[in-house]
C-alpha cells in the first residue's frame, strides 16, 4: 500500500510503500502512524487517523 509522507530532508511530499503500522502513546491515548523508507534508507513516519489505520492492509 502506498501513502503520502513528508520528507524533511527533501522538504517535499513523497509517495512511499508502507512497511509497518505502529501506535504511539498510552492506552486510551494512542496515536496511529505508518512507517516507510526512502530509496536511500531514511525512515519516514506519517500520522493518520484510526479509521485509515484500521482500513490499511499491511
Amino acid at each position: 500500500m502506498k501513502h503520502s509522507f513528508y520528507d524533511v530532508k527533501a522538504k517535499k511530499k513523497v509517495e512511499a510503500e508502507v512497511i509497518k503500522k505502529v501506535t504511539y502513546g498510552a492506552k486510551g491515548n494512542e496515536r496511529y502512524a505508518f512507517k516507510a523508507k526512502t530509496c536511500d534508507g531514511r525512515s519516514l513516519t506519517a500520522f493518520v487517523n484510526k479509521a485509515t489505520w484500521n482500513k490499511a492492509s499491511i
